[in-house]
């Protein structure tokens, strides 16, 4: 793996900015590239499962040479299936970026809900969302999630 695993991106991301927007999808790319083993071989439907965390479920939604759009959730079970936090994300292999394209437009956790109303303009609505993918990202690391084995239908277990 690149001694990019090892950057801080954090520390040079100016909030608001575009140039830091960008600093941030790099940092979502290595952290993904982390959790994921080969960004470029992912496929299918994949679960990591963590004893210190709940089932997270990934699926490649789309693939091509140099894309790939991916769902990254835990699904919660009230009877009905519910994905959350249900994020699209779309990694760009070759210049190496992630980009948090969506998240769902109702939210069950209130804090989630209060972020996703408080921004308005897009830079505001893209850096919300690609913050949360990066927090998360951190968290789900450290709880000892990863996908060892990227092939349809195989769990990783941490």
């Amino acid at each position: 793996m690149s001694s990019d695993v090892n950057m801080v991106t954090e520390c040079w991301v100016c909030p608001g900015t575009l140039g830091g927007l960008i600093s941030l999808y790099e940092g979502n790319f290595i952290k993904l590239a982390a959790l994921l083993g080969d960004v470029q071989r992912a496929s299918g439907q994949l679960v990591s499962c963590s004893r210190r965390d709940l089932d997270l479920h990934l699926s490649i939604e789309e693939g091509s040479r140099y894309t790939r759009l991916l769902r990254l959730t835990y699904l919660f079970d009230d009877g009905v299936p519910v994905a959350e936090p249900d994020l699209a994300v779309r990694l760009y292999l070759d210049a190496r970026v992630a980009e948090a394209i969506a998240w769902t437009d109702s939210h069950r956790h209130e804090q989630l809900a209060a972020l996703a109303r408080q921004y308005e303009r897009e830079i505001d609505r893209r850096w919300a969302c690609n913050m949360v993918l990066s927090k998360w990202l951190d968290y789900l690391l450290d709880n000892g999630h990863a996908f060892d084995r990227l092939a349809v239908g195989v769990t990783a277990a941490r």
